[in-house]
């Protein structure tokens, strides 16, 4: 984990501590059997990528309201680096160039249909930062897997959560109201560990894009528009 002076970090843009962060982790170790890491940060591909995502559109310091799914997956940014972007959507629609194979993540799909519902990538990301609550992603008999699968994985992560939430408002995100795209397990775990630590004033939950996707499809548009209708409305509180 990369520690940070506070006057270092009035120095840095968004995109610089954002990028640092990532820097700083390392695979998970003592996991349960048969669960493996995710780790794309070591490949200078996603390296090269991640700074050109990241460059484009967070290199400043405004005050972005935080976006919490559950870990990366290994179609998205198990392989990018970049929050719920694929290989396709990083090309054809964020306009950055890759060698990765062009196959989608039926999340990703769902969440630049509310991006793009929203005014696009430079609009929406000027407000908004999406992240994961744990920030490496996991992958069990070939499938991914959820930090919260198996309650030794959660325990073991639970440090790791914790710290990338502090940092994201030592970064300064709005501290005022986190969403978070699950309304399950993920937005319960996540309402403990808030009432334990009190980092956020409200958590508003949401549809996980992959639930939208895989049972909801033809409904699409209408989840879009509940998206779109909450960011609205965090940015007029």
């Amino acid at each position: 984990m990369t520690f940070l002076t506070t006057s270092y970090l009035r120095k840095m843009t968004f995109a610089d501590k954002i990028l640092d962060f990532h820097k700083g982790l390392t695979p998970y170790k003592r996991l349960p059997k048969g669960v493996e890491v995710l780790f794309p940060f070591d490949n200078s591909e996603t390296q090269a990528v991640m700074s050109a995502f990241f460059k484009k559109y967070f290199d400043d310091n405004n005050e972005r309201t935080l976006i919490f799914g559950i870990n990366p997956g290994r179609f998205g940014a198990g392989i990018t680096g970049t929050p719920f972007t694929d290989p396709k959507k990083l090309e054809e629609i964020c306009g950055i160039p890759n060698n990765f194979h062009k196959r989608v993540e039926l999340s990703a799909d769902f969440v630049y249909e509310y991006i793009n519902g929203f005014g696009g990538p430079d609009y929406f990301y000027q407000h908004f930062y999406i992240t994961s609550l744990c920030p490496l992603g996991f992958i069990k008999d070939g499938k991914n897997y959820n930090y919260y699968d198996a309650k030794p994985l959660e325990k073991a992560v639970e440090k790791h959560i914790i710290h990338n939430i502090k940092t994201h408002l030592d970064y300064g995100c709005n501290p005022k109201v986190a969403l978070c795209m699950g309304q399950g397990k993920n937005y319960k775990y996540f309402k403990q560990l808030n009432e334990k630590h009190r980092f956020f004033m409200e958590i508003i939950p949401l549809p996980h894009p992959r639930w939208v996707m895989q049972y909801r499809r033809k409904q699409m548009e209408e989840f879009r528009d509940v998206f779109v209708e909450t960011f609205q409305r965090v940015l007029q509180a």
